[in-house]
Order: C-alpha cells, then sequence, then structure tokens
C-alpha cells in the first residue's frame, strides 16, 4: 500500500465516511456488462445499467424504519442515511436529502418531460430521480428504486 492510500485509509478511520469523501474525489467503478451481469441480479441490471424502473410498492425498503445507512446495490456506496428517509406515499423508497458528493444526476426526456434523473457517483447506476415535492428542509424527493439500494443497519 503506497503512502497516500495508507493516509486516506487512516482518516477514513478517524473522519468517519460522510467526512472524508469530501476530501478526496470517488474513484470510479468501471465494469464491462459482463462483469455487472454476474455482479447483479437480472431485475437489478434492468435497473441499475438500463436504468429501469421497478413497480410502485414492491420494494420491501418501504417499510424499512431502522437506523442505518442506504448504499447502492452496485458498488456499496453509502447514499442516504436513515435519518433522511421519509414516507412520501409513492410506493418507493423515498428521501429528502442525500450524502453529498455521493449521487449525480442528469436530465431525462424519456416521458416527453424533463425529469431529473440520478445516478451513484461511484458506479454511476441509475437509482431514480428526484423531485421538488419533499418536505423541508429540502423541499425534494428523492425517489428510489428499491432494488437500486442496499440497507446497512447501524450496529
Amino acid at each position: 500500500m503506497n503512502r497516500r492510500k495508507w493516509i486516506q485509509q487512516l482518516s477514513l478511520g478517524l473522519i468517519g465516511l460522510a467526512g472524508a469523501t469530501k476530501l478526496w474525489a470517488l474513484e470510479k467503478l468501471e465494469l464491462s456488462k459482463d462483469q455487472w451481469r454476474q455482479r447483479l441480479t437480472p431485475s437489478q441490471y434492468r435497473i441499475l445499467r438500463d436504468e429501469g424502473t421497478e413497480p410502485a410498492g414492491s420494494s420491501a425498503l418501504n417499510d424499512e424504519h431502522r437506523d442505518g445507512h442506504y448504499h447502492c446495490a452496485g458498488c456499496d456506496l453509502a447514499l442516504f442515511s436513515s435519518a433522511m428517509k421519509y414516507e412520501s406515499g409513492t410506493g418507493w423508497p423515498s428521501f429528502f436529502d442525500y450524502i453529498e458528493g455521493h449521487l449525480e444526476t442528469k436530465t431525462d426526456f424519456k416521458l416527453i418531460w424533463p425529469r431529473t434523473e440520478y445516478h451513484c457517483a461511484r458506479c454511476g447506476g441509475h437509482q431514480g430521480h428526484v423531485f421538488n415535492d419533499g418536505p423541508e428542509p429540502t423541499g425534494q424527493r428523492w425517489c428510489n428504486n428499491g432494488l437500486a439500494l442496499v440497507f446497512e443497519p447501524s450496529a
């Protein structure tokens, strides 16, 4: 392990995930289509790699209320904390905020009118869409596919 990697690992342990990711850019994870197919279930592949959407109300994460973090199912990057989650009534796990630097957005015209689509900043996996009808303090609703997430409860 080189000195820079060692210092980064030490800092991650001392500062914690949220603070440390602000200090260094995320290293991108780039895999071939075949590698993604080996890593993901067919349903996860359709959502994360082909920008699909799961049916409303189908995710077990809608009923997840424990403390913890929601990670990208493609690369395990923490995207949301449980404190950011709220019940939107839409049928998809929804969050009013995200872990800074861990999501990237782009404009999506698939339904004719423009929407803001968001992806994992590390692996580019499609997560969902963000809307401006959420609760305070942000007024945003980060509407996520449950299959694109893995919940990690706090210890």
